[in-house]
């Protein structure tokens, strides 16, 4: 098996894509044209945004709300933090963690997007 996608739930499916666009400059790869599904152009493994409203419609009972305490993150590596950091935050994400330096080498960053998605942004993890 391989890993092939993660889907994130939110209210705005093309809303949520042209964040991704404008904070990370990930590319939309496809929007279905009921604008309740696309994906990103993450690599092989997909980064997916399907609306709640069509997750209910198929008798799913995705969380309808942002939370403050997420139970996961999603991870973009970069060679610098702070320039990714500083173009979320111009695109409107929530600054959760400033640039910090993790003593197993490596340097991240946390955003909230506006649907409540927290992501990491951080460099590669430095062998020791």
């Amino acid at each position: 098996m391989i890993f092939r996608y993660t889907i994130l739930y939110v209210n705005d499916v093309k809303s949520t894509l042209a964040f991704f666009n404008a904070a990370f400059g990930l590319k939309t790869a496809f929007l279905h044209e009921s604008g309740d599904y696309g994906e990103l152009d993450t690599g092989q493994t997909k980064l997916a945004v399907s609306s709640i409203a069509l997750m209910q419609q198929l008798g799913k009972s995705p969380a309808t709300k942002p939370v403050s305490n997420p139970s996961f993150e999603i991870a973009l590596e970069t060679d610098d933090v702070a320039a990714g950091l500083a173009k979320a935050l111009k695109a409107g994400a929530e600054k959760v963690q400033g640039v910090q330096e993790m003593p197993w080498g490596q340097t991240t960053a946390y955003v909230r997007l506006p649907e409540g998605i927290l992501v990491e942004i951080c460099t590669a993890v430095q062998a020791p």
